[in-house]
């Protein structure tokens, strides 16, 4: 194990970013607590997942025009040019006029991104969107349970690129985060929690025979 720093993570596992990632880095330990990405398991998967999303933070922007996506009803993709103009951004590439409603509303309390969309591709606002899109769709409890395959089911959709997502999963199992030592006191008390529950199961059904 590896004592490190977010920014250490990421350019450890990504040596060719092109992107600012000490904004991502500094976004990322500035909310872990409002988004509950305040574990090492948590922060290790995803960031796992951003340096797959992102090619190696290379991007905050999809490397497709996004004509497939016009069209797309099930997007909210409903204009003449939708496809385009909401492609994929930000870290976990938010696509479609809907998803980019949802992130303004949480990010901005406004619907700024639908004149504006290419403000997640700033480090900050793409950081945040990832970490919203991670609470709201419940990925810390897959993250407690190591369901890597889980996340990357809902944040993909499927299994594209898993081979890499696995890659840069395994290459951060390296590292241990300096957290604040009140979210080390409760990781460790969360994990001797579960760990006695599960005795608990064992001794019932070994009793139970």
């Amino acid at each position: 194990m590896i004592d490190t720093s977010t920014l250490e993570a990421i350019k450890t596992i990504a040596p060719g970013a092109k992107v600012d990632v000490s904004s991502i880095a500094s976004t990322l330990d500035a909310n872990r607590d409002k988004y509950g990405i305040n574990t090492n398991s948590r922060i290790r998967a995803f960031l796992a997942q951003a340096a797959h999303e992102t090619a190696g933070f290379k991007t905050l922007e999809e490397y497709a025009s996004g004509a497939g996506y016009e069209g797309r009803t099930d997007l909210g993709n409903t204009q003449p040019g939708d496809g385009r103009k909401f492609k994929g951004r930000g870290i976990f590439q938010i696509t479609g006029r809907i998803n980019y409603k949802d992130v303004s509303r949480h990010l901005f309390g406004d619907d700024r991104l639908l004149n504006s969309p290419h403000l997640l591709e700033e480090p900050v606002y793409a950081t945040l969107s990832a970490m919203h899109f991670w609470k709201s769709h419940n990925l810390n409890a897959l993250a407690d349970r190591g369901d890597f395959e889980g996340i990357t089911r809902k944040i993909n959709g499927g299994l594209n690129g898993w081979a890499d997502r696995l890659s840069y999963y395994e290459k951060m199992k390296l590292f241990v985060f300096n957290l604040p030592k009140g979210q080390m006191v409760a990781a460790v008390s969360g994990m001797l929690i579960l760990g006695l529950m599960i005795y608990y199961v064992y001794r019932i059904a070994k009793d139970n025979k």
